[in-house]
């Protein structure tokens, strides 16, 4: 039977996409990240989680555009950034989420390292179960929301400026590559950062498992 002669040729001698933090030759140029919208639940469950747990405003409150007996929620995330939500009376929160192709994995705010201690504690007290662990490139505590979508909580282990993070996880990336290493870690990172002249803070965060998982 013939086969694919790609099949044959070890992964490690095929071509990859490259990844780099030079801009593409695209058909469009983003400016940056705007909003993301996710279906909600409830607006009090919705506000009780983001704004009462979580620390989020909210900013604007209007009827969906499209759907007017839907409400529109927007919460600033902290740096201008919004999340917006649809939600509407009578939706129950949902206890878990089975996301699929397109749907929406989890997503990933930033904390400051000192608040981290008290931002355990609080999730605690709320009723809100979390995992912390050591990414390589960054320190996560993961916990859901009230509709079970998985909230992670990202402390930066090094203060990156916002304009040279892209090219320092770039570089980051090369030299992990170069080492045969399976993930960017500090080591990647201090060589990316020494590299490109940086001079940038280390943030203190406590010593966590690097295995993978999430709150239950």
């Amino acid at each position: 039977m013939a086969t694919d002669d790609a099949d044959d040729v070890p992964p490690a001698d095929r071509s990859e996409i490259p990844v780099t933090a030079e801009a593409p030759d695209s058909a469009i140029s983003v400016a940056g990240t705007d909003h993301v919208t996710l279906i909600g639940s409830n607006e009090e469950d919705t506000v009780e989680f983001y704004r009462d747990v979580l620390g989020m405003t909210l900013v604007m409150r209007q009827p969906n555009l499209d759907a007017p007996e839907v409400t529109h929620l927007f919460f600033d995330s902290g740096d201008g950034r919004i999340v917006t939500f649809f939600v509407e009376e009578g939706r129950d929160s949902a206890a878990g989420q089975r996301p699929g192709i397109g749907a929406v994995h989890h997503l990933a705010f930033s904390i400051e390292a000192a608040e981290l201690p008290g931002i355990k504690e609080a999730l605690f007290e709320h009723g809100h179960r979390f995992s912390e662990f050591d990414r390589g490139a960054f320190h996560s505590l993961y916990t859901r929301d009230h509709n079970g979508l998985t909230i992670e909580l990202v402390v930066d282990k090094y203060e990156l400026p916002d304009d040279r993070r892209g090219e320092v996880l770039a570089l980051a990336q090369s030299k992990r590559v170069a080492a045969g290493d399976d993930y960017v870690d500090d080591e990647h990172l201090v060589a990316a950062i020494d590299e490109l002249g940086l001079d940038v803070v280390r943030n203190e965060v406590p010593d966590a498992a690097t295995g993978a998982g999430f709150a239950e």
